[in-house]
């Protein structure tokens, strides 16, 4: 009986497993279409001379990687990318964080309402919002010149995305109202891992608001402030579709960060140059990989950070 026990029970698991790759496969297959398969495509035409229309590449070598660094454009789009993460992340995390510990309060009225409109903007599309925020910040009709000129701010009107020195900023703003919500949710879920009996033990020993805040929240919430600001900035190195929509890397390339710098070789130039693009977004690719690297190493030395607490 023992020994028959094992072999009745393999053909059920050999069914189980069979299941679990029926179930599988579709994920699979559309993941190697469309995410292995670009990736590894992205390496191969990197290496070779193609408009996307010849029938067959060129191979070239590391020709376009040595160009793409020779490129002071390149570089440029990187600087901004760089600037967009600098501004845009310390913002998005620094003000949410206060949103959210004045959500937090069981004594904030109305606090359910003020998490749901402040997490709309994030189920939006953001190609739409791109578009919407062109019609809002238009120097002539827009609300927010309207506004500025009704208080006598700029009675001429502001031109937020066809000037150089606002642009970018303009873009930086808008993202983080876009995503202030996500990185919201992060910190609400943080907050609540802090146990209610601190916060009890704190009122009793006469700790103030501010005195809890600075010595029992804050400290307990330093392993988060690691993984949301990681995340976070993986998350701003994806703005394509938002500055696309808003300025489309302009005016004068002040907002071309590097996946418009790909984009525009790859599908916006008089003569498509896949190849070049390919190696461009290799060499991004690479360094968001950088990113992630470090976000794992963020969040296994923040878990060992808990482990010895």
């Amino acid at each position: 009986m023992t020994a028959a026990t094992p072999a009745a029970a393999r053909p059920r698991r050999d069914r189980t497993t069979l299941y679990i790759w029926l179930f599988l496969t579709p994920t699979v297959l559309l993941y190697g279409a469309f995410t292995i398969y670009p990736i590894v495509g992205s390496y191969v035409y990197s290496l070779t001379d193609w408009n996307g229309f010849d029938a067959s590449p060129s191979f070239i070598g590391l020709a376009n990687y040595r160009e793409v660094l020779a490129d002071p454009m390149f570089w440029s789009s990187f600087r901004l990318t760089l600037a967009f993460m600098l501004f845009a992340v310390p913002a998005q995390v620094l003000a949410t964080l206060l949103i959210a510990i004045v959500l937090n309060s069981p004594r904030m009225p109305l606090r359910k309402l003020f998490r749901t409109a402040l997490f709309l903007p994030v189920v939006t599309t953001t190609a739409i919002v791109g578009v919407v925020m062109q019609f809002v910040f238009d120097p002539a009709s827009g609300p927010v010149n309207l506004a500025l000129g009704g208080a006598g701010l700029a009675p001429d009107g502001v031109d937020f995305l066809g000037q150089s020195t606002t642009a970018l900023g303009t873009t930086i703003g808008v993202y983080v109202w876009k995503w202030f919500g996500i990185t919201l949710v992060y910190w609400l879920a943080a907050l609540q891992t802090v146990p209610h009996e601190v916060y009890e033990a704190a009122r009793l020993d006469g700790a103030g608001a501010l005195g809890t805040l600075r010595y029992i929240t804050m400290p307990l919430l330093k392993p988060f402030l690691v993984i949301i600001t990681l995340l976070s900035i993986e998350a701003s190195l994806q703005v394509f579709d938002l500055v696309l929509t808003m300025t489309n890397g302009g005016p004068f390339y002040s907002t071309e960060v590097i996946e418009v710098y790909i984009y525009r070789w790859a599908f916006a130039a008089t003569v498509p140059r896949l190849g070049y693009a390919s190696a461009a977004a290799v060499l991004f690719g690479l360094f968001v990989c950088l990113v992630g690297m470090l976000q794992l190493l963020a969040m296994r030395a923040t878990r060992r950070t808990r482990g010895m607490a």
